[in-house]
């Protein structure tokens, strides 16, 4: 758990991506790469937007990834090119003080978010040099963690490059923590799952200190990922971060009800645990302490008793300073069901009933419902799509990832996948000519892939 990443000596000319890529390296460089990177996607099967309130989830990585090859040079300057000729190349000095613009979340942002991390944990003044290029499998937008992905693959050479060594858990609170300077608020699932994957097998993760643990998928059943072609850039827009300021005040609300300091809490998670309550308690307490309809900043400001301005500076973020109603008890609602789901799933998967496929799709079907209704996280194509999964032969299916656009992930028997993939085409892909033309990257089967590695040509 607490090793290093692996350093994988392969031979490229037998890996057609790997091989391509040192094509395009060698046509932008001229000369090899040093080595590679690379750095999985991943699915969540269920716990979503639960990480940054401190409770567990559990995703697996996914086989798609974003790979990148390196090689060290004597320019002073770190140079990003990418082999998708939509994403332009970038420069930046080894020497300057990084900047990354929020307000344009271009993809060489997240690179150097990874590269930024790195540099801050070991104080490097003057980063090696570096030419890159960058290669991904993983559908942009498609809350897949394509963009967390980066991240951790910008880590993970900037570390070898600058002949670093740190720990994947390192690695992966490093990635979770830098990935902030591009403005998500993100909570750290999609960084660790990078890091912490291991073939086969999906992972409970758990914050605080951070672990994962092996969770057996059943047999006689697999997960399918299918994207519903809308595009949803959460460092664009304020959707998250609005759902993060949201449970952070619901968590200071929480609190000063049950008569905690609500400055000594911050995440929904840590108020559970000064009460010492269980999930089904915390979800009576909500019932009790909040009523449904939205919070204005005056209600909320009157009942902590707090002046407007220590709000907006200590509650916003600064892509939600314009936001004026707050919907607590939705969102506290979800999280502490989502988090009770979490710890089911995983339970049906340790004991291994005879209907756990049946159970395990159930609990799917109410993250899906729960996340449409209390978090307000899908959109019009996510449930379409969902719905078709589910007259399409899948015993669960729910939007994965952030929302508001992206994937959903379904589990359909295994005898099934074949009749389900044709009925999901024809009903959602095929109609439609802008999604027919996505849809060889947009509908696949998904086994539990690798984690973040390093690759030396042998």
């Amino acid at each position: 758990m607490a090793s290093n990443p692996s350093k994988i000596k392969t031979k490229v000319a037998s890996n057609e991506r790997l091989k391509s890529l040192k094509n395009a390296f060698e046509a932008k460089y001229g000369e090899s790469p040093l080595f590679y990177a690379c750095a999985p996607g991943r699915v969540n099967l269920i716990g979503e937007h639960i990480d940054y309130c401190g409770y567990s989830v559990l995703p697996m990585a996914i086989e798609q990834s974003i790979l990148a090859a390196v090689s060290l040079n004597n320019s002073g300057m770190i140079q990003l090119a990418n082999t998708n000729p939509q994403y332009k190349d970038y420069e930046v000095a080894c020497s300057e003080d990084i900047t990354i613009d929020k307000d344009d979340p271009k993809w060489y942002y997240y690179f150097l978010c990874g590269v930024k991390g790195i540099q801050e944990k070991f104080g490097i003044t003057h980063l090696a040099g570096m030419s890159c290029v960058v290669d991904g499998s993983i559908p942009p937008s498609s809350g897949l963690s394509s963009s967390s992905a980066l991240v951790c693959c910008a880590g993970l050479l900037t570390m070898e490059a600058n002949q670093k060594s740190l720990s994947k858990v390192a690695l992966a609170e490093i990635c979770a923590k830098c990935e902030r300077y591009i403005g998500t608020e993100g909570g750290g699932m999609d960084q660790s799952i990078s890091f912490l994957a291991e073939k086969g097998t999906a992972k409970l993760i758990e914050f605080q200190p951070l672990r994962a643990t092996d969770v057996k998928l059943p047999e006689g059943a697999v997960f399918v990922i299918s994207n519903c072609c809308k595009e949803m850039n959460k460092a664009a827009s304020s959707h998250y971060n609005i759902r993060v300021v949201e449970c952070r005040i619901a968590t200071k609300m929480l609190a000063h009800r049950r008569g905690l300091d609500p400055s000594k809490v911050s995440k929904l998670s840590q108020v559970q645990t000064e009460l010492n309550a269980s999930l089904e308690e915390m979800l009576a307490l909500v019932e009790e302490a909040f009523h449904p309809e939205p919070y204005t900043r005056e209600e909320i400001c009157k009942l902590l008793s707090i002046p407007s301005e220590q709000f907006s500076t200590e509650l916003l973020s600064a892509n939600t300073q314009h936001v004026t109603h707050f919907k607590l008890y939705q969102r506290s609602k979800h999280v502490y069901g989502e988090a009770a789901r979490v710890m089911s799933f995983k339970s049906v998967c340790d004991s291994e009933p005879a209907d756990a496929i049946r159970l395990l799709g159930e609990l799917m079907n109410q993250s899906h419902v729960s996340c449409r209704d209390l978090y307000e996280c899908s959109c019009p194509e996510l449930d379409q799509l969902v719905d078709i999964c589910l007259k399409s032969g899948a015993v669960g299916s729910r939007l994965t990832g952030a929302g508001w656009g992206g994937c959903a992930v379904s589990m359909v028997p295994s005898g099934k996948v074949e009749s389900f993939l044709k009925a999901v085409r024809d009903a959602y892909y095929t109609p439609d000519p802008r999604r027919a033309a996505m849809e060889e990257q947009s509908l696949f089967v998904s086994k539990p892939g690798g984690g973040a590695a390093l690759f030396l040509e042998d």
